[in-house]
């Protein structure tokens, strides 16, 4: 064998192991980014990464910044503006899975909590629904949302409550693939959507509820920006 047939050889071979390094780095590239199933399509990594400059203020989760995305164009548009500033604070509200019993005991069984400390406003979202699709997280926030300050009402939970079942509605509709019903939070969303499809798309059952709930019981019938029960 000449000299110029064995470079030939190591020249075949080098280019034989370079593309296979390539295919491996491609597919390995491929699994770090795969979204999760429950995301819409277009959420993919370089759509995300587009958006997060958008919504980092209100915290660290990816599957936040979806959520809120999700919100453009619905009912719940009201509510992603107040998160991201519009609101009585004038602040993005932070927004964070936690322990809701580390606030109170009482809160442990709680979807998520609007919560005030000094001029900052936090939505408190119980841990487990991390893994929730961010569709149904994005119902969730629409309510939690609304409450910015210290007090609350039936009338506000009512609307509350009313928001976030149309917001879920729409979504539903917008993205099938965020109505995974194994997920306790799909389950509270498609509960609460039956309430509003019952009620004529209104507030009707729903407000019967707010009005049953133990929770409730002790609050008063209304609170500033919601006077009407």
């Amino acid at each position: 064998m000449d000299s110029k047939q064995l470079k030939n050889i190591i020249l075949t071979i080098t280019l034989i192991m370079a593309l296979q390094m390539c295919a491996f780095s491609a597919g390995k590239n491929d699994e770090l980014i795969e979204m999760p199933k429950t995301y819409p399509s277009k959420y993919t990594a370089d759509y995300i990464k587009q958006i997060k400059p958008m919504y980092k203020s209100t915290g660290k989760e990816e599957v936040i910044y979806v959520a809120l995305d999700m919100l453009k164009g619905t009912n719940g548009e009201f509510s992603r503006n107040a998160i991201l500033g519009n609101n009585l604070s004038g602040r993005p509200v932070k927004i964070e899975f936690r322990d809701l019993a580390t606030i109170n005991p009482d809160y442990a069984k709680f979807d998520a909590l609007g919560w005030k400390k000094n001029k900052q406003l936090f939505i408190f979202i119980n841990p487990r629904h991390k893994d929730a699709p961010p569709g149904a997280i994005a119902a969730l926030l629409s309510h939690e949302a609304l409450h910015q300050d210290e007090f609350n009402s039936l009338a506000e939970e009512t609307y509350a409550w009313t928001m976030e079942a149309s917001v879920w509605y729409e979504i539903s509709k917008l993205y099938p693939e965020s109505n995974d019903e194994l997920h306790p939070l799909v389950v509270r969303e498609n509960t609460l959507k039956k309430l509003f499809e019952r009620g004529g798309y209104s507030n009707k059952y729903i407000k019967k509820t707010v009005m049953s709930n133990e929770g409730y019981k002790n609050l008063p019938s209304t609170s500033p920006g919601f006077e009407d029960l």
